[in-house]
């Protein structure tokens, strides 16, 4: 009975882990390059990367995330106002570019086409992570 239900759960687990192993975007090959800046880090930077890159990989099905990097800091002091609108402390704005395939991801994105100088808006409160808040042009 014991080795029966270890091979249900096992059975079960691989089935649930395949099932989502397809369910989001694809970050694998994703390029970055480093961007100076005077408000942030490295690491803070490619904190707000890694926060985008996993939010990518859950949620944008049928879509490549081929580069992403900071913005800047001019294009991120323009946007501070979203800290405000969020009780924040602190804006990062992250540029990406990315392809769709023919799904056209979740419907609301042009199939088999590629989306150049996409923003991602992350704020945070000191001494916490980055939160992303919006996307778009």
């Amino acid at each position: 009975m014991k080795k029966f239900l270890i091979l249900c759960f096992t059975f079960i687990m691989g089935f649930c882990l395949a099932a989502c192993s397809g369910s989001g975007g694809n970050v694998q090959n994703v390029k970055t390059h480093e961007v100076d800046s005077a408000l942030y880090s490295k690491k803070e930077i490619n904190s707000a990367i890694d926060t985008i890159k996993s939010e990518f990989k859950k949620d944008w099905k049928g879509c490549t995330l081929t580069e992403i990097y900071y913005a800047g800091d001019s294009v991120s002091k323009e946007h501070q106002e979203w800290a405000d609108r969020y009780n924040a402390d602190e804006t990062i704005v992250l540029l990406s570019s990315f392809d769709v395939d023919s799904s056209g991801g979740n419907g609301s994105l042009n199939p088999n086409s590629t989306y150049d100088g996409w923003n991602w808006i992350l704020v945070r409160k000191e001494g916490e992570g980055w939160v992303h808040v919006d996307h778009g042009y």
